[in-house]
């Protein structure tokens, strides 16, 4: 997979899917906090559940040509989760999606890495909008979206364990944001 560009925020490196990401990749997706809303069974996965969702995300690079990056923390060089496009056959529209380790829940990651994820898409792939599935009892979710300018545009019976509320992310809106002002100003600060 060595096609997949790495983006580096203020805080994160968005980067490749490693076999050393694999345990505690694992281990969130054991949890409720990280796997209850982004997963079919709307519930922690058990080990073989939760390999077969590794292979399926990283295998979308060499299905797609994108697809979501894994979240490392640059301070400790610990994995924080995954963000980036999602769009498996069948799904309404291109997606960019997050879920982050219940313990880096709460900094301010998702918004960070989705906004180097929505400006990757924009540039990369020429798109001027993305949305964002999210199961309406996902509070914290939804003010990501919010944060990237983000308006609710309609519904999706999603094939997971719950409805979604679409959320979209109009590029002309989203480089109004804070989100956006602030991924330029850290790219800025960078050599």
């Amino acid at each position: 997979m060595s096609d997949v560009p790495i983006l580096h925020t203020q805080r994160l490196i968005l980067r490749e899917q490693r076999p050393g990401d694999t345990e505690p990749m694992i281990a969130a997706y054991g949890t409720d906090d990280f796997s209850r809303f982004i997963t079919r069974e709307g519930r922690a996965l058990n080990r073989r559940e939760a390999w077969a969702a590794l292979a399926i995300v990283a295998g979308s690079w060499a299905v797609s040509g994108y697809g979501q990056w894994i979240v490392e923390e640059r301070a400790s060089g610990a994995v924080a989760g995954r963000i980036g496009p999602w769009a498996p056959e069948g799904w309404p529209d291109f997606e960019i999606g997050w879920a982050v380790v219940p313990e880096h829940q709460g900094k301010g990651f998702a918004v960070e890495g989705a906004a180097a994820a929505v400006v990757w898409a924009h540039e990369a792939l020429g798109r001027d909008y993305v949305i964002h599935l999210i199961d309406p009892r996902n509070g914290p979710s939804e003010r990501v979206a919010a944060a990237l300018g983000a308006e609710v545009t309609g519904t999706w019976d999603s094939p997971l364990s719950h409805g979604a509320r679409i959320w979209t992310t109009r590029w002309d809106r989203f480089v109004t944001t804070a989100a956006y002002e602030r991924h330029v100003a850290a790219a800025a600060m960078r050599p």
